[in-house]
Order: C-alpha cells, then sequence, then structure tokens
C-alpha cells in the first residue's frame, strides 16, 4: 500500500465530511425518517377553536391517516392528549376573558410526531355568578349532506345571561361544538347508508348546560355493504384447560382514522360477549379467547365487528365455524 501525504490525507477527510454534513441537510438519517424512507405523520387541517364557557375552548380537526395519537398545544404546552379515533376535545381550567392560541400535531404508533397545524385562537368569555342553565334548544331539524355528511339547524336557546355555545351530540357522544350566535352545525365524518341520531345542548359561560333537545333521526346517502370496516382474516380455534373449552380467535382490525378499541363477538348468530382495549388497541393482528361450555364436539359459528369512531358498528368479518375439542 502506498503512503498518501498528509495534505491528501487532510482533503479526501474534509470532502467525506463535507458530503455528510450534506446528506443530513437533506433529512437523510434525521431522527423523524423511518430507516425504510417513511414520512412523519401529516399535518392535522380544519383546526378550529371554540370558547365552551368562561373557563373552557373546545378544539376540532380533520383526521390524519395512521396516526396513534393527537397531541393539543396551548401556546407551546402540551395540555391534552387525544386518541385517534377522537378529533375534538375540550380544553378547560382556563382564564375568564383570556385569548388563547392552540395547535394540533400527530403522533404515529413508532412515537413519531408531526408537524404542529395552522395556530387558532379563541377568546374565553367573563366570568359570571349564574347557576341557571339555559332553555333547551327548540326545532331542531337535518338533513344529509351525501353519504359522509349532515347538516343540522335549530332555534336559538334563552340563558338570564348568553348562550356561549352549543354542543351537538350522536347519541350520548359530542361530536361537534359551534358558538352561541350559530344555530346550525354540519357533521362530518360519517359512513354512508347508515341511520344517526343528534341531539343539541346549549351552554352558558358558566358552564352550565341546557337539556337536551328533542332527537332528530338522518340516514345519510348512499350505501355502504359493511365490507371497508369488517374485520378481515378472522381466524378461530379451540383449546381445553381447566376441564373446559375456549375459542381462540385471531383476526387484523379494519383500517379506520385511529385504533379500533372495542369489538363485538357473535356466536351462533347472537351477540356472545365484547371487548375493549385500552390505548394500547392492537393495528396489525387481534387476538382473543373466551369460555365456550365443557362439551367436546360442539360447533360454533362466530364472527366479530368492530365499534367505528362515529359510534356505529362496522361490517361483520366472514363468519367461522369451529369444534369445541378439534383443536386448531
Amino acid at each position: 500500500m502506498r503512503d498518501v501525504p498528509v495534505a491528501a490525507l487532510a482533503r479526501r477527510c474534509a470532502l467525506l465530511c463535507g458530503a455528510l454534513v450534506l446528506l443530513t441537510s437533506c433529512g437523510w438519517g434525521a431522527d423523524g425518517d423511518d430507516a425504510d424512507g417513511g414520512g412523519l405523520p401529516g399535518v392535522p387541517t380544519g383546526v378550529t377553536a371554540q370558547a365552551g364557557s368562561a373557563t373552557t375552548v373546545h378544539v376540532m380537526w380533520h383526521a390524519v391517516e395512521d396516526v396513534e395519537t393527537y397531541e393539543v398545544y396551548r401556546g407551546g404546552t402540551m395540555v391534552r392528549e387525544v386518541p385517534a379515533a377522537e378529533r375534538m376535545v375540550d380544553v378547560t381550567r382556563l382564564r375568564p376573558s383570556t385569548a388563547y392560541a392552540f395547535t394540533v400535531r400527530a403522533r404515529d404508533a413508532d412515537g413519531r410526531l408531526g408537524p404542529r397545524s395552522r395556530e387558532v385562537r379563541a377568546t374565553t368569555p367573563a366570568a359570571v355568578a349564574d347557576e341557571s342553565a339555559p332553555t333547551r334548544p327548540g326545532d331542531v331539524r337535518g338533513r344529509a349532506v351525501g353519504g359522509r355528511a349532515v347538516q343540522l339547524g335549530w332555534s336559538a336557546a334563552k340563558d338570564d345571561r348568553d348562550v356561549v355555545s352549543y354542543d351537538v351530540y350522536q347519541g350520548d357522544a359530542k361530536v361537534h361544538s359551534v358558538g352561541g350566535g350559530q344555530t346550525a352545525a354540519v357533521v362530518t365524518g360519517l359512513r354512508p347508508g347508515t341511520r344517526y341520531a343528534f341531539t343539541v345542548r346549549a351552554r352558558d359561560a358558566a358552564d352550565n348546560v341546557s337539556p337536551a333537545s328533542a332527537v332528530v333521526r338522518l340516514t345519510t346517502g348512499g350505501t355502504d355493504d359493511g365490507r371497508a370496516t369488517a374485520p378481515t382474516q378472522l381466524r378461530a380455534a379451540s383449546h381445553r384447560a381447566d376441564g373446559a373449552y375456549y375459542l381462540d380467535l385471531s383476526w387484523v382490525p379494519p383500517r379506520t382514522d385511529g385504533p379500533v378499541t372495542e369489538y363485538q363477538i357473535h356466536l351462533d348468530g347472537r351477540a356472545a360477549t365484547s371487548l375493549v382495549y385500552g390505548a394500547d388497541a392492537p393495528r396489525d393482528r387481534a387476538e382473543y379467547s373466551f369460555y365456550a361450555g365443557r362439551e367436546a364436539g360442539v360447533t360454533h359459528r362466530v364472527r366479530i365487528r368492530a365499534r367505528l369512531a362515529d359510534g356505529t358498528w362496522g361490517g361483520f368479518s366472514a363468519e367461522r365455524k369451529v369444534t369445541t375439542g378439534a383443536g386448531r
């Protein structure tokens, strides 16, 4: 091996270091990217903020694909972490008569945090001494807008002070909020061909909430055969333990706006049991075992469905037959 002059060696080292700096500055090998070249989660869009009372602000945003959680920031401080199945949150314990700025970021299953959304602002109203709730909103009406949204309207509630906001509920879950000067809302993220029930409640600055309005029932347009929302690759087997037989299920969760945290298992045509996960809901393949009795040779039919982010049940998986004592 021939000797390399010191000056030439120094020049080569400088060129190599410069190339490494250039690669890093272009993003290769940076902390925010996958080793296989995947990018960060997307930026949440459609972010809005609306004062709900003198001490709360309701923040909403559109879904980002393939995320685990959302982080909501007040200024530079994270104040709430929200599961991916939800796209709204009430930020509480705020000061009356104060302006606040909010942003939202998405975090994926690998822990990567995406860019901040655009900043939105809301000002809480002044605090008031008020123990009287507003009257219930009246004349609630609505219509489907295509297959994935509905438009709602109502007559204004009355309050001894002022109505600060209206909360829209789908079943028991709050799904939208608008300012007290508005008497209409558009609820999105729904499923085609699905029947929904909505109510509206009024809220004043002291956080007094009215009784629920009358229920308005609407069916979105189009059809939904359930295939897009059904668990797939369902497998069923049985095992014996302590003198009893158990059914062992595994499946691939449906692709939805976020992780599915609740399933319903049907056995022989009837709902048999429910399965509820916490924050660690599986994304790739889920597994569950449940008691099926003490008798061998009994053949069961089993299928499963998921509760979706809009509160409805998705389509059923393909049905499988499994016989106790038959193994896998």
